[in-house]
């Protein structure tokens, strides 16, 4: 099964975040073919829980990370990815010489899939697979979509009003990244197609 791999720095803010919004947003779309998703940090406070403010601020919106553990990543688990998605460029430094085909910031993978054509048609592995490719291949002509919107802010320490503008952007952003990788329509579950 594909595997997303979200990652920022302490994995306690904005990648619990991102992972619970874009599981519900794959899953939503996918069902049980949707891609296993996970986060990471690349300085993960092992162990400790979301921060308090990214708990409430995606349960607001719906979302519950209550239990989520920060861990930090693991070189394995980054080559092993089919897609990492980072939350600042900083993350993307870090972990694009693991991954460098298939390592992009949220914001830049979703203005990349934007620019494509709609997705075809088959199993969301393949599909997936094939988005990351054209994404990619686009990024390396040089489009360069925009380089001054590229990180989402990190809140920790900051008041509860900007984790809730955090969870509000990451909610958006990966909705937008769902229909980018596998078009508008629901897919057929694997109980509908079999």
């Amino acid at each position: 099964m594909a595997s997303v791999l979200v990652v920022c720095t302490g994995n306690i803010c904005r990648s619990p975040v991102a992972e619970g919004f874009l599981r519900a947003a794959l899953q939503d779309r996918l069902g049980d073919l949707a891609p296993v998703v996970a986060s990471a940090g690349t300085k993960g406070w092992e162990g400790s829980a979301a921060d308090p403010s990214s708990v409430e601020a995606a349960a607001e919106r719906g979302l519950d990370i209550s239990r989520h553990r920060a861990r930090e990543i693991d070189r394995a688990e980054a080559l092993a990815a089919d897609l990492v998605l980072a939350m600042a460029r900083e993350h993307v430094d870090a972990l694009r010489p693991l991954s460098p085909r298939t390592t992009f910031t949220l914001k830049e993978l979703v203005r990349l899939l934007d620019a494509l054509p709609v997705p075809g048609e088959g199993d969301p592995e393949s599909i997936l697979s094939a988005r990351i490719l054209e994404a990619d291949q686009l990024r390396r002509s040089g489009f360069e979509g925009d380089p001054y919107d590229e990180d989402v802010a990190d809140p920790l320490g900051m008041p509860l009003d900007l984790f809730r503008a955090m969870a509000w952007e990451l909610d958006e952003w990966c909705g937008r990244l769902a229909v980018g990788l596998f078009g508008k329509h629901r897919a057929k579950t694997g109980a509908e197609v079999g």
